[in-house]
């Protein structure tokens, strides 16, 4: 079975030869870099890149994973040449707002080099699960060790995203690559696709509320929407700024829908009922990209991954205030965060090949 990597690349080949005109700069390791790096995509997305030595190492095992022909011998000699040649850009730094809230951060780096977990999932147990976006992505029986896949009934549905469970047991997920939104009936393995009705809009960040209705984020536009769950038809409720690019979701005990907006560095809120759209500046500011987000009762919680190291963000809706922490590890992208049944919070530490729980003192 082909992963869908693979295929992107294969059609970005065909379709893309403009990108042979690159010249990489010489000196050691180019040759590495050119042969590696230009098999599965333009080459401009190293040379409009900038990273520090462990990020390009970090880089190299994520293609790897997903089918780039590294050997391991060559990795040291392209990760000297990129990181003299591509350093670091310089991002925003981390703003660091004081408060009376307290709470201690804990991480774990994984075993596999490149896996960049993307959705942690903490258990009642006190287990940490986690997806590899760039190692493998499936459902196990823990039990039996089964692993079960659902494919795809529209070809062109590709990059399934944040599964999350109804109260009735039906899975809901939002597919970027095609535009789609989709339900999974684990009882009859019935997959059923919808697609967006705004075109490219990406499909993104997804949960369910407490009246048991799916809302999801459209990264691709300004948009929130829901879907009816028995006749499937899709509503989207417009964000008043079309810059907006929202990411991410929560859902607060009034079924008001958060959001982080990555484009503008906003916290937003939307109220279905009414359509009334508040927002807040995040502290990091306009290029602080925040991403993974969470509910704490009505209590807000975020990271800003656009700041360096990336921060945990509260924000606390009756006293309109935000308190921020720094990352340990500087994060590289928290992806998504997720509420564990003891109350810590699971975060994706993606660019760092880690997960973290963070709990309130």
């Amino acid at each position: 079975m082909k992963r869908p990597h693979a295929m992107a690349c294969a059609a970005f080949i065909l379709g893309t030869p403009a990108w042979a005109q690159i010249t990489l700069p010489d000196g050691p390791g180019k040759e590495l870099v050119s042969k590696n790096c230009g098999t599965c995509h333009a080459m401009s997305r190293v040379t409009e890149a900038g990273y520090t030595a462990e990020e390009w190492r970090n880089s190299i095992h994520m293609m790897k994973n997903v089918g780039a022909t590294v050997q391991a011998g060559e990795i040291d000699a392209m990760v000297a040449y990129l990181a003299k040649n591509f350093p670091a850009k310089p991002r925003p730094a981390a703003v660091v707002v004081p408060g009376d809230a307290r709470v201690s951060i804990r991480e774990w780096f994984v075993p596999t080099a490149g896996s960049r977990p993307h959705d942690p999932l903490p258990t009642a147990d006190g287990a940490l699960w986690y997806t590899g976006q760039f190692s493998n992505v499936r459902k196990l029986n823990p039990a039996t060790g089964a692993v079960t896949e659902y494919a795809m009934p529209d070809p062109a549905a590709r990059d399934p995203h944040t599964p999350i469970f109804d109260r009735d047991g039906i899975l809901w997920f939002t597919v970027q690559a095609g535009n789609f939104v989709g339900r999974l009936d684990p009882k009859s393995g019935e997959v059923k696709l919808v697609p967006s009705p705004t075109p490219r809009s990406r499909p993104y960040g997804i949960l369910v509320n407490l009246k048991n209705v799916p809302f999801w984020v459209e990264f691709g536009s300004n948009k929130v929407a829901s879907i009816d769950r028995d006749t499937m038809a899709i509503r989207e409720y417009a964000l008043p700024d079309p810059a907006s690019r929202p990411r991410r979701i929560a859902i607060t005990p009034d079924d008001a829908v958060w959001y982080t907006d990555y484009a503008r560095g906003y916290l937003g809120r939307l109220n279905p009922a009414t359509g009334l759209v508040d927002e807040w500046p995040s502290p990091g500011g306009p290029k602080s990209q925040p991403y993974g987000m969470l509910a704490d009762g009505e209590v807000i919680w975020y990271s800003e991954s656009g700041v360096k190291p990336n921060t945990l963000v509260r924000f606390d809706p009756r006293t309109q205030r935000f308190q921020s922490w720094i990352i340990p590890s500087g994060g590289g992208v928290v992806r998504h965060m997720v509420r564990a049944p003891d109350g810590k919070f699971a975060l994706a530490l993606s660019g760092v090949n880690g997960v973290a729980l963070v709990e309130k003192q």
